[in-house]
């Protein structure tokens, strides 16, 4: 009799079959990688230029094990694929740029995952050219038109920026270039159908005061949203400071008028102002400056960068002193002191700032310029009406962009001490194809310059 076959279970004859067949090799998905912002700006020779993030993945992968690197310049002479720098490991990286010429480059990144896997992304490139002192210059990025700024964060260098060209208020880090952390458009609160055209600043406490130009625009039209003064509250401070709007008045360049009139029309603002009167001549009307006077938090200087006085070459700065600033921010009329004028070399006011000892500095430049076709220059005034400015420093004018602002006066008494300003880039050709810097596409290639001067 034959021995009987022994009996295997069903269960134990899968197991044994498992156990012959061969491993199944690990499947990786298609990386992803995506970009924090699709246009990138740069500039010739700049020092801490912006950078974008660079977020990548991929399906049954560590993102460690990625890689991420430029593969492509469609344009190597303004940065090749070697000028970008990826830094960082896991799933976020940042992307640098070192530009060596102006203009335009799509730079193609690819990831490279487990398994072989790949896919790209495209970084639009603009890069401008280099500027004088760029060691101690940032770029303000997301506007270009850069025409008011002050100090929300004494000594952390966050500074809140006027544009004039839209109703929007950006705080930036001003010690770095970059994208605003925070953005306010007070459009709706000014109930403005076109832009304030934003021109001075000046804080007091915790309150901002901001004025339009007050002027025609540029082709001599009177538009009312121009003719505004508000304010905003400031709280926080660093990335986390606020702004919230108080109140705005509507009135301040008919009282200016009225004003002038009454007083045998000594400035020419009834003709400054008609229809069909450009703003920006000798003899124009326009507003860029505004700063309050010493010891007060009601008294304010106007500042004029039209008109001259007289109208012509070699004429003198004016402020006008308005009493009651406080009141004209709610829609009070307004009540005028003597007014000043300062000769600052035949040009005119472009902005002026105080600090706590009564001190300012006058940022002074031609009624005309859009750019640096003319000089500019910083004078120091002691806010005493009678007691003349003194030029501290004559300003470059080789680069782009016209001075607009002074953040803030430094202590004159601490060697070194520096003074940053901020330019008006908006009429730039910034990437030398003929568009103005206020006409790009991308308000990440919009921007604006910050330079600190040494001043004694």
């Amino acid at each position: 009799m034959r021995p009987r076959s022994p009996l295997w279970s069903a269960a134990a004859l899968a197991l044994l079959a498992a156990a012959a067949a061969p491993a199944h090799a690990v499947t990786y998905g298609t990386p992803t990688i995506k970009l924090s912002a699709a246009y990138l700006s740069g500039a010739v020779g700049a020092t801490g230029d912006p950078t974008v993030t660079v977020t990548v993945a991929q399906s049954g992968a560590d993102a460690s094990a990625l890689t991420v690197t430029a593969t492509r310049s469609s344009e190597g002479t303004v940065a090749a694929a070697a000028d970008v720098r990826v830094t960082g490991t896991g799933g976020s990286r940042a992307v640098a740029v070192t530009a060596h010429a102006r203009g335009y480059t799509d730079l193609t990144l690819k990831v490279t995952g487990l398994g072989g896997r790949t896919a790209t992304a495209t970084l639009h490139y603009a890069a401008s050219p280099a500027v004088g002192h760029s060691a101690d210059a940032r770029y303000l990025t997301g506007a270009a038109d850069a025409s008011a700024a002050v100090d929300v964060d004494v000594g952390g260098g966050y500074v809140v920026v006027a544009n004039d060209e839209d109703n929007t208020l950006r705080l930036y880090d001003g010690t770095a270039s970059g994208a605003p952390v925070r953005t306010w458009d007070l459009g709706g609160a000014l109930d403005a159908d076109k832009e304030v055209d934003i021109e001075g600043a000046a804080r007091v406490g915790n309150t901002v005061y901001w004025t339009g130009s007050l002027g025609n625009n540029k082709d001599g039209e009177y538009k009312p949203d121009r003719n505004t003064v508000f304010t905003t509250t400031v709280s926080g401070s660093g990335a986390a400071t606020r702004l919230t709007f108080g109140t705005a008045g509507h009135r301040l360049r008919d009282d200016l008028v009225a004003w002038d009139e009454a007083n045998g029309d000594r400035y020419g603002f009834a003709a400054a102002t008609a229809d069909g009167r450009e703003p920006k001549r000798a003899d124009g009307f326009n507003v860029e400056g505004l700063e309050f006077a010493p010891g007060s938090a009601t008294t304010a200087y106007v500042g004029f960068r039209a008109p001259l006085v007289p109208p012509r070459a070699g004429g003198k700065a004016l402020l006008v002193p308005v009493t009651n600033m406080d009141q004209v921010a709610r829609g009070g009329k307004a009540v005028f002191g003597t007014p000043v004028e300062l000769d600052l070399g035949g040009l005119s006011v472009r902005d002026l700032r105080r600090d706590e000892a009564g001190r300012y500095l006058i940022l002074a430049g031609s009624w005309a310029a859009e750019d640096n076709s003319a000089p500019y220059a910083l004078y120091s005034w002691d806010g005493t009406a009678g007691h003349q400015p003194v030029k501290v420093l004559d300003l470059p004018t080789a680069d782009a962009g016209g001075w607009e602002s002074v953040v803030s006066v430094p202590d004159p008494a601490t060697a070194g001490a520096r003074v940053q300003l901020i330019t008006d880039d908006g009429a730039a050709d910034l990437y030398g194809d003929g568009t103005e810097a206020k006409d790009l596409a991308h308000p990440e290639w919009q921007k604006s310059r910050t330079t600190w001067f040494t001043v004694s």
